[in-house]
């Protein structure tokens, strides 16, 4: 149902629907290089520039493929979330070209406003539509200049678009700080880990007297037990867990919600026994960084084993142990070690072979404490960022269909 003073219009109607420069021709005369834009550029809500490419192209097809400001990029191929979603060129680079997989898509300003078309072709009432007209081969959608024309633009009147899009544009702008707030300050937990990690930065003590010493190298093994307890064939077959499975575990997180299963039926991976303060580091694709600290939530879970559960020893931090884990010096080793690879993976015996360097004892608590706030901050930014788009995209359901109207002055 279309709301009070709205009007549905097919796309073609309103806006000019251009397809992309094809790459790779040959034979071309006196052609000139101008960068351009691929599906990759064309981001969630806004036009990543970091990596542009250039192409050939003649001098008098340059306008033809040319974009200019207020044009609306959509992609007409690529993983379903990103199909069709349009973003906004902003005219940062002159000139500039798309690629036949993205669409330029010039609307009459006199009817529709650049920036409520691409929230709303990037709505759940575009997805629905774009979605419907895919075609899909293996994990990827396409849809074609047809469908794009067809789309059906829900058009309120200019001055309502504009209040819209500007509302929505408030929203954007706090995203896009909470997101470079976020940045910032994993690099300067990567910073940190740097410096504190090798001994080139030295804390303060309890007694306000800078650490020294060396920093010693130590095997896992010397400082960890590794896969300490394991269920075995005498397990109750009625024992009942959450289990850990290697999909359960992404970069410092333990997913909350787990399978529960009853031992006699579980699978057969389901072996590893954890304790809070333990370390999960997945064998399998370690490349992926599947590493995790167990808090008392998951106390009674069984892990896969797929995983190394790591048990600091008497006078070892675990969390220095985490962290030590992201740092280059293990991710070097690690590398160094995976064979596979459909299945790249390590075993065991590599795992006690790791080499860590350490400080004392309570040097390792107090870069511990650094670091674990540096994760506070990181963690408390990615809940604040993702409750923003969240409240984002419920408020764009209301505004972009109708449901919710806005008063425009």
């Amino acid at each position: 149902m279309v709301p009070n003073g709205w009007n549905r219009i097919a796309l073609e109607k309103i806006a000019e629907v251009r397809s992309g420069v094809a790459k790779g021709k040959k034979g071309l005369k006196a052609p000139i290089e101008v960068p351009y834009l691929r599906v990759a550029n064309v981001q969630d809500g806004h036009v990543d520039l970091t990596e542009v490419k250039t192409i050939e192209i003649e001098q008098d097809k340059l306008e033809r493929y040319s974009l200019k400001y207020g044009d609306v990029l959509m992609n007409e191929g690529g993983d379903y979330d990103k199909l069709g979603r349009g973003d906004v060129w902003l005219g940062q680079i002159e000139p500039c070209l798309h690629q036949n997989h993205v669409f330029a898509v010039r609307p009459n300003q006199d009817i529709i406003d650049s920036f409520f078309l691409a929230a709303l072709a990037a709505s759940n009432y575009g997805k629905t539509y774009f979605l419907s007209c895919a075609k899909r081969s293996t994990n990827l959608a396409s849809i074609n200049s047809t469908q794009i024309k067809e789309f059906p633009v829900l058009v309120p009147p200019l001055p309502e678009q504009k209040k819209i899009a500007q509302i929505l544009s408030t929203w954007d702008k706090a995203i896009n700080t909470t997101e470079q707030l976020l940045a910032n300050s994993q690099q300067q937990k990567k910073a940190l880990m740097q410096q504190l990690l090798t001994g080139k930065k030295r804390l303060l003590d309890k007694n306000g007297v800078r650490f020294s010493g060396e920093f010693k190298r130590y095997h896992f093994s010397d400082l960890l037990e590794i896969d300490r307890k394991s269920l075995g064939s005498k397990t109750d077959p009625n024992l009942e867990f959450d289990y850990i499975s290697l999909s359960d575990v992404g970069t410092g997180t333990i997913l909350g919600a787990l399978e529960r299963h009853i031992f006699k039926t579980s699978p057969s991976r389901a072996r590893r026994i954890v304790s809070p303060g333990d370390i999960l580091l997945a064998t399998v694709r370690p490349n992926l960084q599947g590493f995790a600290k167990v808090r008392e939530q998951h106390e009674h879970c069984i892990a896969s084993t797929g995983f190394a559960v790591l048990t600091p020893k008497k006078g070892t931090c675990g969390d220095y142990v985490y962290h030590y884990l992201f740092g280059s010096h293990i991710t070097g080793q690690i590398n160094a070690l995976v064979v596979g690879t459909n299945y790249p993976a390590i075993n065991s015996s590599d795992v006690s072979g790791l080499c860590i360097y350490c400080p004392h004892y309570e040097e390792q608590i107090e870069i511990a404490k650094v670091l674990n706030s540096s994760d506070e901050l990181i963690n408390a930014l990615q809940q604040k960022l993702e409750a923003l788009k969240q409240e984002k995209k419920a408020l764009m359901q209301q505004l972009l269909t109708g449901k919710r109207r806005v008063l425009v002055s």
